[in-house]
């Protein structure tokens, strides 16, 4: 079963919500690639390090949201400012690894800034 089948049976969430769950998986993905990736290379420390911070923050963004919780339109601010913050530093190396992960948590940044009001 897909994770967009998975969240699709959760009554609470809304269309919106569904999304940022999907994004937020796919960009803890992602980031995960890009900082194993970018492992070993003392130039791309900085890239590394805020790609793991995403990758835990979005996943927990994301886990927080199925369950309802309170918490979830703070941690939504803390997840695209995340994004953000790791967006501009991939941008600046020309890996391949780098500009899918920029793509990818600014779609994320988007997603999350739109939870925080939700």
């Amino acid at each position: 079963m897909s994770l967009a089948e998975t969240t699709s049976k959760i009554d609470h969430l809304s269309e919106e919500q569904r999304e940022c769950i999907e994004i937020c998986t796919k960009a803890s993905e992602v980031c995960e690639w890009c900082a194993d990736e970018c492992a070993g290379s003392e130039e791309m420390a900085e890239c590394l390090r805020l790609c793991r911070d995403v990758a835990d923050v979005a996943s927990l963004h994301a886990r927080f949201m199925v369950r309802d919780s309170n918490y979830s339109s703070k941690l939504a601010e803390l997840c695209a400012g995340a994004c953000e913050e790791c967006a501009e530093e991939c941008e600046r190396h020309d890996a391949e690894h780098c500009q899918v992960c920029a793509d990818v948590v600014r779609e994320c940044a988007e997603s999350c800034r739109n939870m925080m009001s939700a």
